[in-house]
């Protein structure tokens, strides 16, 4: 029985977001505008139990010393603090427990919140993204291994992908005459971003978007069961 609600529920709520898409008219809106409110509500207590299961992980592996425990105690204490800083003080918006902070702002120029925010998560964040450089390129150069047609074609793609954007690409098809235009390596790269990426792309998200709607089916008719904690 305890299975059976949630999946009762689920399949009413999936036929009614699916029915005001259609029908957006009372009482279907006032519906879909209730459940969006439950939805917040829902999503709330989930951040909680995330953040209690993230406390719950992190000091099992700590107590138990695993590999790399400092780095798992560096992101407890800063969690620690920048969530202490919020709920005291509040952020550039909201204010606090202790109200706005004013003499703290006075002193630091910000709430210590948005202090944090600004001077050491923005800064890690741009760190942790210039790192990534370093695996695109990795990964770019393993995918451009001349090995067979398709790669052929997407290494021959880049290269005039990138020369056009380059004023080099430019230089280098300056000379071609009017009648071969087209053949200008930053005309031709606006041709391959504008027709067959964006015919890529949209093929992509087509697919993705069936995707979503074959998970979002098997979801209300309840042959997907994961959400219950396994299948039952």
């Amino acid at each position: 029985m305890k299975y059976k609600v949630p999946l009762v529920f689920a399949f009413v709520c999936g036929i009614l977001v699916v029915i005001s898409e259609f029908i957006p008219h009372r009482p279907f809106n006032m519906l879909i505008t209730t459940l969006q409110d439950w939805f917040m509500i829902i999503s709330g207590f989930a951040i909680v139990l995330g953040q209690i299961s993230l406390f719950q992980a992190n000091i099992k592996k700590i107590k138990n010393k695993n590999p790399d425990w400092p780095f798992y105690l560096a992101g407890l204490i800063s969690f620690s603090i920048m969530l202490v800083f919020g709920l005291l003080w509040g952020t550039q918006e909201y204010a606090g427990i202790f109200g706005q902070g004013d003499k703290i702002q006075a002193a630091v120029g910000m709430k210590p919140f948005d202090y944090l925010f600004n001077n050491a998560f923005m800064p890690l964040s741009a760190t942790m993204f210039s790192l990534l450089a370093f695996f695109i390129a990795s990964a770019a150069y393993r995918a451009f291994i001349i090995r067979s047609f398709e790669s052929n074609l997407l290494m021959i793609t880049a290269v005039i992908v990138m020369l056009g954007r380059t004023s080099l690409g430019g230089m280098l098809t300056s000379w071609l005459p009017e009648g071969l235009k087209f053949l200008h390596l930053p005309i031709l790269s606006d041709f391959i971003m504008e027709f067959p990426n964006s015919a890529a792309q949209r093929a992509i998200l087509i697919s993705a978007a069936l995707g979503i709607i074959g998970s979002s089916l098997r979801i209300i008719l309840g042959i997907e069961r994961s959400y219950l904690g396994g299948e039952k």
